[in-house]
C-alpha cells in the first residue's frame, strides 16, 4: 500500500496517525523458506540487512508477511535516510518498524480494517531488539504534526482506520511532509571545480507525459566517499545526448549519463517554472525505479 502526498494536517476519528520514519520500506515474509526482506520494488533485501534476519527468526509465528521500514539513527535520535545510506562504509545500527500485517499463519489478513490488522500485529510479534512496533495515535493528527515539525522529524503518516491494504496508491493513507523532499531521476553531472573531485553537480529531473523534465541541479550533500562511489558509476553511464526535454540553459561541463540512478533530495519549494530551490542530496534510492519517479503534488 502506497500513500499520497497532502498538504494540510487534519484531525478526524476515523483516522490513525504515525509518525513518518526516513528510511526505507520493507516487507518481510517468513514461510517454509525462512525470513526474507523485500524492497518496494521486490528486490532481495535479506543480504543487506541480515541482523534483521536473524531478530525474526526468534519469532514464534512461522508463517507470516509484515510491512514496516528500515530506519537508522543519527546524533538526535531521529531516523536518516542519510545515516542509513553510510552501512557499507560503517558501523550503522538499524531496525525494523512494523506497521502492518498482511498474513499469519496462512490467513489473508488483508480484506480486514488497518485497526484490525494492527491490533492482530501488536499480539502476534514481540517486537524485541531490532523489530519494534510502530506507534499511532488516534484522531489527533494535527497535534501530532505540529510535534513532529517542532522535534526536526520528517512528517506524519495518516492512514483511514477502517482502510483495507492494497497493493497499490491510495488517499486512504497520506503523507504530510515537515519539510519538501522526493525521489529524482539522475540524467547527468557537471564537472568538478576547484578542490571538488569526481563531480560537480548532478543534474536531475522527473517523468511527465513519457518525457524526462528537467528540476534542477544539486551541488550540495555529497562527503567524499559519495562523490567518489557515485562519480565511479556515472561515468560508466555516460552518453552523448541529454535524455531531458528541456534543460535551457545547459550548465558548463555538462556530462549526460543514462537515466537509471535515483537519488533523495530535499529542498525548500518547487519554483513556478518548475526547479528545485536549495537543493541537498540525502543518498541513492535502490528500491525506486527510475521510470516511476513523478514530481509529487499535494492530492
Amino acid at each position: 500500500m502506497k500513500a499520497v502526498l497532502w498538504d494540510e494536517p487534519f484531525s478526524d476519528p476515523g483516522w490513525i496517525f504515525e509518525r513518518k520514519l526516513d528510511g526505507v520500506r520493507c516487507l518481510a515474509h517468513r514461510d517454509n523458506g525462512g525470513i526474507r526482506l523485500f524492497s518496494r520494488t521486490d528486490r532481495s533485501m535479506s543480504c543487506d540487512y541480515p541482523e534483521l534476519v536473524t531478530a525474526l527468526e526468534a519469532e514464534a509465528w512461522q508463517n507470516f508477511v509484515i510491512d514496516g521500514e528500515i530506519v537508522a539513527f543519527d546524533r538526535r535520535g531521529i531516523t536518516s535516510f542519510q545515516r542509513l545510506q553510510r552501512r557499507g562504509r560503517e558501523r550503522v545500527a538499524v531496525f525494523l518498524y512494523v506497521f502492518d500485517l498482511l498474513r499469519l499463519d496462512g490467513r489473508d489478513l488483508r480484506d480486514l480494517s488497518l485497526r484490525e490488522r494492527k491490533a492482530e500485529l501488536r499480539s502476534a510479534l514481540r517486537f524485541h531488539g531490532a523489530v519494534r512496533f510502530t506507534p499511532h495515535r488516534n484522531e489527533y493528527g494535527e497535534r501530532l504534526f505540529q510535534e513532529a515539525c517542532r522535534k526536526g522529524l520528517e512528517g506524519v503518516m495518516a492512514k483511514r482506520a477502517d482502510s483495507l491494504y492494497r497493493s497499490a496508491r491510495s488517499s486512504d493513507w497520506r503523507k504530510l511532509k515537515c519539510h519538501a523532499e522526493q525521489e529524482l531521476v539522475i540524467g547527468g553531472y557537471t564537472a568538478p571545480q576547484g578542490s571538488r573531485t569526481d563531480f560537480g553537480a548532478l543534474l536531475v529531473g522527473h517523468w511527465e507525459d513519457g518525457q524526462l523534465r528537467y528540476a534542477g541541479k544539486v551541488g550540495t550533500g555529497f562527503d567524499h566517499d559519495t562523490l567518489s562511489e557515485l562519480g565511479q558509476r556515472l561515468r560508466k553511464l555516460e552518453r552523448g545526448d541529454s535524455p531531458f526535454a528541456d534543460v535551457r540553459p545547459i550548465p558548463r561541463g555538462t556530462h549526460w549519463v543514462d537515466p537509471e540512478l535515483v537519488g533523495q533530495v530535499a529542498f525548500t519549494e518547487w519554483t513556478r517554472d518548475g526547479r528545485l530551490r536549495h537543493p541537498r542530496f540525502l543518498g541513492l534510492r535502490n528500491d525506486k525505479p527510475a521510470r516511476e519517479v513523478v514530481r509529487e503534488r499535494p492530492a
